[in-house]
């Protein structure tokens, strides 16, 4: 018995009763704290420091991209029973599924790179540990967490995480005094300032990431409950879609909080932050000790808990490779979460500048993300997969849209690079 029937059983099925949506929330923020990762911080702080408001547009637009590709994950995942991993291994040519999934393995290697060195850089704040001490120690605790815990178990972890670095970042938010003004504007107008595009691609890499489409369409097979039964399966698709839309709304303003505190305290003042110690280090004098510690712990949180669903992401497309579903107990997975979290802490130990290494992890997440956009849009469009539940015409019209707009912008970003 695997992961997902040893959760509720293989014909559990639920009871709609009026408060049922709070039994939904939950797979939604695991994948919301990838993209609130080390990464992301050091995404947003480049931001906001270097361009004050003028990036916010960025969030705004990854997290109406990231809606759709998230919910549509999960439609993959309910409707079929397979998560897209698994998919890709049974509907493509063995060829393609190898080449696809292999480089989605490796995505997930740099999103745990920029997870664990984000937490050790938050260790190295607090207690002034050693920079691959530290990554060393986040490693362990992480392989400890995935490979002796139960998915609930995690689960109330990081929505645990999640509401606390939201608090640090409201915290934080009330110390700054932020033209709302200015801020309205960022959000809706897109600009390319001169320089910006590897800043926007980050952005855009931390946020829209390749390994959580992939956790998303397994995780959501938690709340999995008999596959037979037509009216349980599209009530799962519109409860799963309000998870969705909540938990990417609570993505959005914590990223956002990000270039607005990052916008407030250094752009204004004409600091350009090259690392998230003397982001730590600026704010301390001008918002106090206090605030320099909560950014440090969050960033910790942000790390540990981000880790886990990197982690959880690489078993899930290692196992998927084999055709098998995530399951913490399986060698497939077990194989697939230590490949993950020990190459990319082998590769921390090459990394000079820890700044610029978070900022390039997320640049190559959304060199990645197209293919792994594409294979999503195949699975999903197709009868033979999908069935009666493939996507309509104007889900696909809106798939293929975000598919250009990412093509796009890694072109912009490859020309930007050859002038």
């Amino acid at each position: 018995m695997g992961f997902r029937e040893r959760l509720f059983g293989e014909n559990h099925r639920p009871r709609f009763t009026g408060l049922e949506i709070l039994q939904y929330i939950g797979p939604g923020l695991l994948v919301t704290v990838g993209f609130i990762d080390p990464g992301n911080w050091a995404s947003n702080v480049a931001a906001g420091s270097d361009y004050g408001y003028r990036l916010l547009w960025m969030v705004t637009l990854s997290t109406l991209m990231l809606i759709m590709l998230q919910h549509n994950a999960a439609h993959l995942g309910i409707a079929t029973g397979y998560c897209l991993s698994e998919a890709a291994a049974l509907y493509t040519p063995p060829w393609v599924a190898r080449l696809v999934l292999g480089s989605a393995v490796l995505a997930s290697v740099f999103t745990a790179l920029a997870e664990i060195l984000g937490a050790a850089i938050a260790l190295r704040m607090l207690f002034g540990l050693p920079l691959k001490a530290g990554a060393v120690l986040v490693t362990l605790v992480v392989t400890w967490l995935l490979y002796a815990n139960s998915y609930q178990k995690l689960e109330r972890w990081i929505i645990g995480f999640v509401s606390l670095i939201g608090l640090s970042f409201i915290f934080e938010l009330t110390l700054v005094r932020i033209d709302w003004a200015q801020a309205a504007v960022g959000w809706v107008t897109p600009r390319f300032p001169q320089g910006s595009l590897p800043v926007i691609m980050s952005v855009l890499g931390a946020v829209v990431m390749p390994h959580n489409l992939f956790l998303h369409s397994e995780i959501i097979q938690s709340r999995q409950w008999n596959l037979q039964d037509d009216k349980v399966i599209r009530h799962q698709l519109k409860y799963e879609f309000y998870d969705t839309l909540f938990s990417m709304i609570v993505g959005w303003g914590i990223n956002s909080a990000m270039i607005l505190l990052a916008a407030t305290t250094f752009f204004s003042r004409g600091f350009n932050v090259t690392e998230l110690e003397q982001a730590q280090n600026i704010l301390r004098p001008m918002l106090g000790n206090g605030a320099a510690v909560v950014f440090a712990l969050a960033l910790l949180m942000a790390g540990l808990s981000s880790s886990v669903t990197a982690g959880m992401a690489g078993g899930s497309i290692f196992a998927g490779l084999y055709r098998e579903p995530y399951d913490i107990h399986d060698n497939h997975s077990r194989w697939g979460v230590g490949i993950t979290l020990f190459l990319a802490l082998a590769i921390i130990f090459f990394v000079k500048d820890a700044f610029q290494g978070l900022v390039v992890s997320q640049m190559l997440l959304s060199v990645q993300l197209p293919i792994t956009v594409f294979l999503q849009i195949y699975l999903t469009s197709s009868k033979r997969v999908m069935g009666r539940y493939a996507n309509p015409p104007l889900d696909r019209l809106l798939l293929w849209l975000i598919a250009a707009v990412v093509s796009g912008l890694n072109i912009m970003l490859l020309l930007s690079y050859w002038r």
